[in-house]
């Protein structure tokens, strides 16, 4: 009997190829970083070279098969994952012919276009779609017929990077609802294409294919799949789905009234419902999850990871040096040292990502404020401990905003992604949200997730939710502490009135907002 399963991950930055015993246990994992490079020609842009990338994800199968050392015909099947909102269009003959990846943002004048064309559509396609012009594919698809008409006429089929990594394996192309329901050109209720609002767009209706769960059977490796990655011919590949979506279901969140926060670049905070209602102000993203029947209101934060790189390579050059010679990460020293700065950081504020807005989605410009000239009190152990708090608020912040638009919130909270390898952040998410957090041992849950998904396809686990409870495995619960909470409770309604003020600012233009949605 098949004792593995594999899950190929598409990430931003990177592809990997992960193994997983049955049980839920991480075998082998090979990973290659990848770029996604501007065109010169379109400032903005994040060009996917399929060409090249497909080398790359393959070598991370044929490597880690070998590098494990296990037969391929002890995978007992494969599914797959990416990073959401990327798009590649194919020809007739279901070739690659456009891609770009996730946050590409060549699509401004189309979204101004579409603006000017019917200043209410946005919303009324959100109350469908549950997205917005912001990440969604259709300004991108009018920016392809507007710039490369000659692509956009051969354009016979859209589809997702995880559809792509199927149809590559086995030469099956079908796209599944959890991420396929990010392009914005999905009903919510069906789950399925609405070409309707493609027309309402001015964009063909014609390039929609077939759509299957995210557990379904997508196909089976064909001899050119087998040739390309060691894997064996007629190895079962089951459709996956988002990253996470399927990082909810590697946390061990796949029922309604569940959540999970994930923390890399950017924050996700998820929470499952069992109907596809939207939020009455559009202010929240609304997805389908990977597990039939249940739908995720989605907040994003914007770059904690990022800025927290940004402030360990500014400002933390001792602390690298320290970490070095100690053979540490350099962030467990950071986390040390700030551990010793008391919850609230003496009252100082941070801001840089606002509480999600998707309908006019910016953020004002990154500020430190409210602190004193006491270097034994604010030095920058004060200031990291801030960011890692600002974080918190934030999703404090987004636990009330999708209250406000479902009426329910969790009693807890699964936390995965890099950021829950810290102890320290995950009692300040905890402190600050007054909810149980729990980590799991596997951090990294989008490949579990997609690993549980492949086991449900061909039986080994009877449902999702079944599997996630067999393999995910729980390293720390942290429960919040009352006299942080007390501290905490102050710090955000102050956080909430100075991020307002200063939002204000950049909205004038006098300073320079972090970031804003094309066509604002």
């Amino acid at each position: 009997m098949a004792k593995y399963l594999m899950a190929m991950d598409a990430g931003t930055g990177s592809v990997r190829a992960v193994i997983f015993s049955t049980e839920g246990d991480q075998v082998g994992c090979v990973q290659k970083e990848w770029t996604h490079n501007e065109d010169p020609r379109w400032p903005g842009s994040m060009d996917f070279d399929w060409t090249t990338n497909w080398e790359l994800a393959r070598t991370c199968v044929s490597e880690v098969l070998a590098k494990t050392g296990i037969d391929a015909s002890d995978i007992a099947a494969v599914s797959t994952t990416c990073m959401r909102e990327g798009i590649l269009l194919y020809d007739k003959d279901g070739k690659e012919i456009w891609a770009c990846a996730n946050v590409d943002a060549r699509s401004n004048d189309e979204v101004g276009e579409l603006i000017a064309m019917n200043p209410d559509l946005e919303a009324e396609l959100y109350r469908e779609s549950g997205q917005t012009y912001a990440l969604g594919a259709l300004p991108r698809l009018l920016w392809v017929k507007n710039k490369m008409p000659e692509v956009y006429e051969k354009t016979a089929r859209i589809g997702m990077f995880n559809d792509w990594l199927i149809y590559k394996l086995t030469g099956e192309l079908a796209v599944e609802p959890s991420n396929g329901s990010t392009t914005g050109i999905m009903s919510l209720e069906t789950r399925n294409w609405d070409p309707s609002i493609a027309e309402r767009c001015g964009l063909r209706t014609d390039i929609f294919g077939p759509v299957k769960e995210s557990g379904e059977l997508a196909g089976t490796v064909s001899a050119k799949g087998a040739a390309d990655t060691g894997l064996a011919e007629g190895t079962p590949v089951i459709v996956g789905g988002g990253d996470c979506q399927l990082g909810m279901i590697g946390v061990g969140a796949c029922l309604p009234g569940q959540a999970g926060v994930f923390g890399g670049s950017f924050w996700q905070y998820e929470f499952n419902t069992d109907n596809a209602a939207t939020d009455s102000d559009c202010r929240v993203r609304v997805n389908c999850h990977a597990t039939p029947g249940v739908w995720q209101y989605e907040a994003l934060a914007f770059k904690p990871g990022l800025v927290m790189r940004w402030f360990r390579d500014g400002f933390c050059q001792a602390e690298k040096e320290q970490a070095k010679a100690e053979g540490r990460d350099v962030y467990d020293v950071m986390n040390e040292k700030a551990a010793n700065i008391p919850a609230g950081s003496y009252g100082m504020v941070c801001c840089f990502s606002d509480i999600m807005n998707y309908i006019h989605w910016t953020h004002a410009a990154p500020t430190f404020t409210n602190f004193e000239l006491e270097p034994e009190k604010f030095n920058k152990y004060t200031f990291y401990r801030a960011i890692l708090e600002n974080t918190a608020l934030l999703v404090r912040g987004h636990i009330e905003l999708v209250r406000e638009a479902t009426g329910n919130e969790p009693e807890e909270l699964m936390f995965g992604g890099g950021a829950a390898k810290s102890p320290l952040w995950s009692q300040i998410v905890a402190d600050v949200t007054g909810k149980r957090v729990k980590v799991p041992v596997v951090k990294e849950a989008t490949a579990l997730g997609a690993a549980i998904i492949a086991g449900t396809g061909v039986g080994i686990y009877p449902s999702v939710a079944e599997g996630a409870a067999k393999v995910v495995k729980y390293d720390t619960t942290y429960e919040p502490n009352p006299e942080n909470a007390a501290v905490y409770e102050e710090l955000y309604q102050t956080w909430k009135k100075v991020y307002k003020q200063q939002f204000e600012l950049s909205e004038a233009g006098v300073t320079k907002s972090m970031w804003r949605a094309p066509g604002l």
